[in-house]
């Protein structure tokens, strides 16, 4: 019997069955306890971007540990370190003169952009203005208010009424977005969170012009928009930063994490326009919000390290690269008699759609049989989202496991 609770488990069968135990991990590689290898088709849980077992990460984790650790960013308080990775993501920014409040990952990210949205209504004499939108099939974390913005029922199972304030729309029309606008009111709507990629839902891609057609809804209704880019920032949508900045959507809250620091420490980071920020830094306002190791100061060298070797590597473009080889390579698995579809074309992201979703968890299995670490997410949608070191012969060896494991 083990101590240990994993997270979205039967935990029973992982009683009966065991953990499969990673132990060690190099590029686009790991391998288990018993020193067996598998190409990591995920990237962990997305994160992973600049591949496993990058020293100099570590190294300026050390290093910054052995000056201090972390202190607080609370009141006026700050690290150099902390500082400086502030300066360098406003740089990055998709909307110029952003500022930058730090998390310790993606679910509090969504948590502060709801919380702030709702009070920076307030700051503006509009306190009518807290619903909250999301969408079907969305994923935005697992607080209380990520959990009530989802769009998956089943994450909100046995828990009761989470948050009132919460309404979700359909994930590809945007005209159900100006429905609820017409049933409620804009007046009554603070925000509106968006995925540009949905992910933990089941991967699927915005159709043609959704995303411009959302966000000039929610700007011609003074709705204040919000992109979560977890999954899809920091270089995974491919050939930019962010989704935000590839589809000029100059969102006025960008929740982050997960390629912040490609995992190697927990950090999130919230980008806030200066329309948002405004009424925040002109003095006289206290928003009592933030995190204990919110900007962490080991954290924020490991985000340094890790956006420096995104820049020095060029990771950018080979995530772009991914995103045509992936959509290529992948193709032919549609064919296959278990498979309904492949969602693949935008951004080192692609999803094999079972036909069958229950076969979902037991080809996780079967695929570790076949060398590959898989995930299935949302109803059947087996998940890849590779590192960015990910060459297109490990594509080759990824897509070989897939139809291996397919039978």
């Amino acid at each position: 019997m083990s101590a240990l609770w994993h997270g979205f488990a039967d935990m029973g069968a992982v009683e009966r069955d065991g953990a499969f135990v990673v132990a060690r991990g190099e590029g686009a590689y790991i391998w288990d306890a018993a020193g067996t290898r598998y190409l990591d088709a995920t990237a962990g849980l997305w994160f992973t971007n600049v591949g496993h077992g990058r020293a100099e990460i570590a190294d300026a984790v050390a290093a910054q540990l052995r000056t201090i650790a972390h202190y607080s960013n609370f009141g006026d308080f700050a690290e150099p370190a902390t500082q400086l990775l502030a300066e360098k993501l406003a740089t990055i920014a998709p909307v110029p003169d952003s500022k930058i409040f730090f998390t310790s990952g993606g679910s509090d990210s969504v948590d502060t952009a709801a919380k702030l949205a709702r009070r920076y209504w307030h700051e503006m004499g509009r306190p009518d203005k807290t619903i909250v939108v999301g969408r079907q099939r969305a994923y935005h974390g697992m607080h209380i208010a990520g959990t009530a913005l989802a769009g998956i029922p089943v994450n909100r199972e046995g828990y009761g009424e989470l948050m009132a304030d919460a309404r979700t729309v359909a994930w590809d029309d945007a005209k159900s977005l100006l429905a609820l606008i017409e049933e409620i009111g804009a007046e009554r709507i603070a925000a509106f969170f968006c995925e540009p990629i949905i992910g933990a839902g089941g991967i699927y891609l915005p159709p043609d012009g959704y995303l411009a057609e959302v966000r000039r809804i929610c700007r011609d209704n003074d709705i204040l928009f919000v992109v979560d880019e977890v999954v899809t920032g920091f270089g995974r949508i491919g050939g930019s930063w962010f989704a935000s900045s590839r589809f000029d959507l100059e969102p006025d809250l960008m929740t982050t994490a997960k390629g912040l620091t490609s995992g190697y420490v927990p950090m999130g980071a919230v980008f806030i326009a200066p329309r948002v920020a405004e009424p925040f830094f002109s003095g006289g306002v206290w928003w009592r919000h933030g995190y204990t190791y919110g900007g962490h100061a080991g954290a924020a060298a490991a985000a340094l390290a890790n956006l420096e070797i995104v820049e020095r590597e060029g990771l950018l473009n080979e995530a772009k690269r991914l995103e045509s080889t992936l959509h290529e390579k992948l193709a032919p698995l549609a064919e296959h008699p278990r498979v309904a579809e492949v969602r693949s074309g935008l951004g080192a992201v692609a999803a094999i759609q079972l036909a069958d979703p229950s076969e979902g968890l037991p080809l996780v299995k079967t695929l570790r049989a076949h060398g590959v670490s898989g995930r299935a997410a949302g109803q059947g949608a087996m998940q890849i989202s590779p590192s960015f070191v990910m060459t297109d012969d490990q594509v080759t060896e990824l897509v070989s496991g897939f139809t291996a494991a397919l039978g």
